[in-house]
């Protein structure tokens, strides 16, 4: 990844975040169960090129940042870490023979809504998995917390696809 790329991607990070805190907050919630947490968008459109390590010290970063604004002491950090660790383990399971090409960002506009759907709703279930168990404090009320899970995953990943609908066109061939 070229050093304007890196920087791109810092810059969007960086935004992810700052829509995530200031305009979603964890006030926004559908039918008082689910959650959007866009912030993950910049997570899943991390480099196929990274390894586990690069991944989850990212996830950290955002993790934390997230925690501190949040005020929930280490959930998003450790949800974060968790989704970018079962991230590298999920992308090898689901390569093809050939491969993919490492330069390319796994994006629905570079690998198809299908491909993308595949990769993208199990890392944003485990990912919302994690955080709101952790949140629940264990398995006494796993049936509401369960929906909780369920909701906030596909809404989550209903956003995440709009968002990337929007932002992330395809160039138009001359």
């Amino acid at each position: 990844m070229s050093n304007r790329n890196i920087i791109s991607f810092i810059i969007s990070g960086i935004l992810y975040v700052l829509v995530q805190v200031l305009l979603l907050g964890e006030d926004l919630m559908l039918f008082n169960k689910a959650f959007c947490f866009v912030y993950l968008t910049f997570l899943l459109l991390a480099p196929l090129e990274w390894g586990s390590l690069i991944l989850m010290g990212v996830g950290f970063g955002v993790g934390l940042v997230l925690d501190m604004f949040y005020d929930t002491p280490g959930m998003h950090a450790a949800s974060s870490v968790f989704m970018m660790y079962i991230r590298s383990l999920w992308v090898n399971m689901i390569t093809p023979q050939g491969g993919y090409d490492t330069i390319v960002l796994p994006s629905i506009r570079n690998m198809g809504l299908q491909w993308f759907s595949m990769y993208a709703a199990p890392l944003i279930f485990l990912h919302h998995f994690v955080l709101l168990m952790i949140e629940a404090g264990g398995f006494s009320s796993f049936g509401f917390t369960f929906v909780k899970i369920l909701s906030s995953s596909l809404f989550t990943f209903v956003v995440i696809v709009m968002v990337q609908y929007l932002f992330y066109r395809k160039k138009k061939s001359l």
